[in-house]
Parts: C-alpha cells; sequence; structure tokens
C-alpha cells in the first residue's frame, strides 16, 4: 500500500508539472512519451516488443501525432485573421494518414519477412493500437489548445470524466456494492459502484462547469434543435449538459477500462507494466481515459458546453 501511495504522488507530481507547463512544447512531448510506453506495453502483450521494425514504426508513428496536433492546433485567437483552427483539420488528418500509412506498410513488409513467426491476430493488433492510442491520446493537445483561456480546465475536466469515476465506483462499491458487474472480467466491480461512479461524475461536471462557466454559455445547437436562454426549468443550460457530459464519460470510462481488462485476461497478464509500482504500467492508469478523451472532444466539439 506505502509503495502503491507513494508511486501515486510521484505521478500526480510530474502530471502537474505538465498541466503548469501546458501551453508549450511540454505537453506535446509529455504525450509523446506516455504513448510510446502504451505502445510499448501493448506490443509486449502479444510479444511483438522485440520485433525492432514492429516497435520501431509503431513506436515513431505514435509519437509523431502530438506534435502533428501542436503544429495545427493553436489556439483560435492566435491564428492570422482570426480563423478558427478546425479550418486545419484538412492538413492534420493528410499528414496523419501519410504517417500512420507508412508505419502500416513497414509493419506489412516485417510480417511478410516473417510470416512463420508473426500471426495476423498480432499484427491486426499491433495496427489498431497504432491507430487507436496515438490519436485518442493526441486528443489533449487538441482540447488544450482549443481555447487560451479554457484550455487547460478542458484538459483536467477531460481526465477527470475517468478518474472521479472510477473514484466514485469504488467508495459506492465499497460502501453498498452487492451486484457483480462483469465478475469474469473484473471481479470487484459491481453494479451499484458503477451507478455511484456514473453519478459522482455527472454531478462533479455539473457543478465544475457552472462555477466556470456561469453565464457565458448564450446558446447550444443541439442536432437540429436549436436552444436559447440560460437556464431550463432553473437549471441553467451548462449545468445540464455538463451533466450529461459528466455521465456519458463516466459509461466510456468504464467501457474501456472493461476492455482493457478482458485483454489482460485473455493473454494472461496481471498489468500491463511496471513503470508504476504498486499501479502497474500505463495502460493499466489510461486504458479509460484513452477512451473518454474522444468522447470528451467530440461532445464539446458537437454539442458545446463551453
Amino acid at each position: 500500500m506505502v509503495t502503491r501511495i507513494i508511486s501515486g504522488v510521484v505521478g500526480a507530481g510530474l502530471l502537474a508539472v505538465v498541466l503548469y507547463f501546458h501551453d508549450t512544447m511540454v505537453l506535446p512531448a509529455a504525450v509523446a512519451v506516455i504513448i510510446a510506453v502504451m505502445l510499448y506495453e501493448l506490443l509486449r502483450a502479444v510479444k511483438l516488443h522485440n520485433c525492432i521494425p514492429v516497435l520501431v514504426a509503431s513506436e515513431v508513428c505514435g509519437m509523431i501525432m502530438p506534435f502533428i496536433y501542436e503544429r495545427y492546433y493553436v489556439y483560435p485567437e492566435g491564428i492570422i485573421g482570426g480563423s478558427n483552427s478546425r479550418g486545419c483539420d484538412g492538413r492534420v488528418a493528410v499528414e496523419a494518414f501519410a504517417v500512420t500509412l507508412l508505419a502500416a506498410f513497414v509493419i506489412f513488409v516485417t510480417w511478410l519477412k516473417k510470416h512463420k513467426e508473426i500471426e495476423y491476430g498480432q499484427i491486426f493488433f499491433v495496427l489498431a493500437c497504432m491507430v487507436l492510442v496515438p490519436q485518442a491520446m493526441s486528443t489533449m493537445v487538441r482540447i488544450e489548445r482549443s481555447s487560451r483561456e479554457d484550455g487547460l480546465f478542458l484538459l483536467i475536466m477531460a481526465l477527470c470524466g475517468a478518474w472521479i469515476a472510477d473514484t466514485g465506483a469504488y467508495f459506492t462499491g465499497v460502501a453498498i456494492g452487492k451486484h457483480k458487474l462483469c465478475p469474469e472480467i473484473s471481479p470487484k466491480k459491481t453494479i451499484e459502484g458503477f451507478v455511484g461512479g456514473i453519478l459522482t461524475t455527472g454531478i462533479v461536471y455539473a457543478a465544475a462547469f457552472s462555477i466556470r462557466g456561469g453565464t457565458r454559455l448564450e446558446h447550444v445547437s443541439v442536432g437540429s434543435v436549436f436552444v436559447t436562454g440560460e437556464h431550463i426549468g432553473g437549471f441553467s443550460m451548462i449545468t445540464l449538459l455538463a451533466f450529461i457530459l459528466g455521465i456519458v464519460c463516466a459509461v466510456i470510462g468504464t467501457v474501456g477500462d472493461l476492455s482493457a481488462s478482458m485483454v489482460k485476461r485473455q493473454i494472461g497478464f496481471k498489468d500491463y507494466g511496471k513503470i508504476m509500482p504498486g499501479h502497474g504500467g500505463l495502460m493499466d492508469r489510461f486504458d479509460s481515459v484513452l477512451f473518454v478523451l474522444p468522447v470528451f472532444y467530440a461532445f464539446n466539439e458537437l454539442i458545446g458546453v463551453f
């Protein structure tokens, strides 16, 4: 337990340093390192971490992604002429696709040369991870660079979208948990804890966004319905949307956590790595975050909380 606490404190300290320098190259560099470690842990899971061409191709592809987004996704008010950073989506997509395609080509050539040693399941697992992990984790850069004023707050809330749910689920499960959620995948998770995590995240999100946003939200476009006004049924729109976003993030984060746990069980791993003593690897800490970040970004871009 002491080792776990010390490791957690060190990890939190490193995260705090990165967030303090969020508006510099420290953020994309830190994201690149996280991606590199996560990819290594996943390659190790399918016994391809010793295959140098596959390892190098996937790692280089992954580590380049946050710098591609750093290059184009600058704060909107910092762009010449005041144009929005979303206008760079096409260029980013092309560069990201080109890098991924080149890495995939190297991996397929390696597979052809070592087809007697490497199975197709290993290759397609690596390809999927090489796309999912860098794109999802690089969303940290996109979220922070979306606003000079609110970017850091949004990034913190995106990260907390997974971790608050875990904390709420843990304490609720300990207190009243009786019915197992997925006993064969994660024996300690309960339905009561799952519900508790969802409600905790929703409430924390509603409070945090309300305090931060105040009355800045003037209108929200939801599909074909255009809602105006600051309050609905006694609640501000920002409070309602933030509560919904918190619920969505909590559910998605649990799916991510269970998915990563299922992979570990099927390959016979206890933890993905040992980089954080008492906690496991970075995949063990960021499995739910991996799913929450893109959902948080998409929700805020399509519906809008800020």
